[in-house]
């Protein structure tokens, strides 16, 4: 199985991962962003493609299928289900990524996590970001983003606490978790 935690960038996502895997015997966490940050590290800013060169690592040609066949390979080395935190709300990459994991797990669900721009900002802001920093400039392209019907299904966080999202989410994924 594979669950993908989606949401803008202070939604909870991390926080309701970390709760599932508490809960879920078998599972793994697998970030992206570390691919992404690989490529970045890697990836001679000059050697770039144009469209690349955007500050963004989703851009970056190699890692969606990159991260596609990181969780491949993580299935077939470990046999554990993946818990995925990401922020994607770029539609085609969304599909690029979504179907891959499919075509690996046909039992992928996605769970796309929302609130509103205050109460993001007011996590980012507890979670020690500095107020205007690229976290808080992604918030209004990630809200216009999810508010595409392929990011079902959705679940509304503002006074919802990680507890009652990873409650529902083991329920949606009728995963009876070992430490409720």
């Amino acid at each position: 199985m594979i669950i993908m935690i989606n949401g803008a960038f202070g939604v909870g996502k991390t926080s309701v991962a970390n709760e599932l895997l508490r809960r879920l015997d078998g599972a793994m966490l697998f970030d992206p962003e570390a691919i992404g940050f690989m490529l970045r590290h890697i990836i001679p800013q000059e050697m770039k493609l144009d469209r690349e060169k955007t500050g963004d690592f989703q851009d970056l040609e190699m890692w969606r299928p990159l991260t596609v066949e990181v969780a491949k390979q993580l299935r077939e080395t470990y046999g554990k289900d993946l818990i995925v935190p990401m922020t994607i709300y770029n539609k085609d990459y969304f599909n690029t990524i979504h179907g891959g994991f499919r075509r690996i797990d046909p039992e992928t669900y996605h769970f796309c996590l929302v609130a509103k721009k205050e109460t993001i900002h007011q996590r980012l802001i507890e979670r020690g970001e500095e107020e205007g920093n690229w976290c808080f400039q992604q918030t209004d392209k990630c809200l216009s983003g999810f508010e595409d019907f392929r990011f079902e299904q959705f679940i509304q966080t503002d006074d919802t606490g990680i507890e009652e999202i990873a409650n529902f989410i083991c329920k949606e994924t009728a995963v009876k978790s070992i430490n409720n």
